[in-house]
């Protein structure tokens, strides 16, 4: 799914355009951002691509869905 990731006043935060959802990067698995998992406020997890860390935001990138199971 398209992610758009932005850095706001309150820290990152994921825009999800095709369920008009916005929520607050809560836990980031790589420091770098790129190449590892994040959680979002409402308990999504998305595995982001592997960029390069000095990737600027806003920037929409192609996430995976981390289902709980996994």
């Amino acid at each position: 799914m398209k992610v758009m990731i932005r850095r706001t006043e309150a820290g990152l935060s994921a825009y999800v355009a095709k369920k008009d959802l916005e929520e607050p990067i809560i836990s980031i698995e790589n420091e770098a951002l790129w190449g590892g998992s994040i959680t979002l406020r409402n308990g999504w997890r998305l595995a982001l691509p592997d960029l390069p860390r000095d990737t600027s935001l806003p920037i929409t990138v192609e996430a995976r869905k981390i289902s709980d199971e996994e």
